[in-house]
């Protein structure tokens, strides 16, 4: 009965632990490492894109600065980039989610950036 008692103890702390892991890594932001990866540029253009879209302006992607991902159901990509309006070079931040296996992208935020 004392060995079946510490199997269950054993289980239920392997669980807690696992528990514990898996909520630090889902749901809390983390920098991205690679912010020339060609996906995450492909994020960045999308937020430009789908931003001139919705506003009229016509702005044009420089370069990624900066970016954090979050997983949730999909990914948020929270990105800094720095676009050209024709006559001169702002930093913004962009927030995109994406959920890649059911091809779906939306823009859910994009701001001029604070720094």
């Amino acid at each position: 009965m004392r060995h079946h008692n510490l199997n269950i103890l054993s289980i239920i702390l392997f669980l807690s632990f696992s528990a514990v892991a898996i909520a630090g890594r889902y749901g809390g932001w983390a920098a991205i490492n690679d912010i020339n990866d060609t996906h995450v540029k492909e994020i960045a253009d999308f937020a430009v894109t789908e931003h001139n879209k919705q506003s009229g302006e016509n702005l044009k992607l420089e370069s990624v600065i900066k970016g954090e991902t979050q997983v949730v159901s999909g990914t948020n990509y929270r990105i800094v980039l720095s676009a050209n309006d024709g006559t001169a070079s702002k930093k913004y931040q962009a927030t995109v989610y994406e959920k890649p296996w059911a091809h779906y992208r939306n823009l859910t935020s994009f701001d001029p950036a604070l720094n």
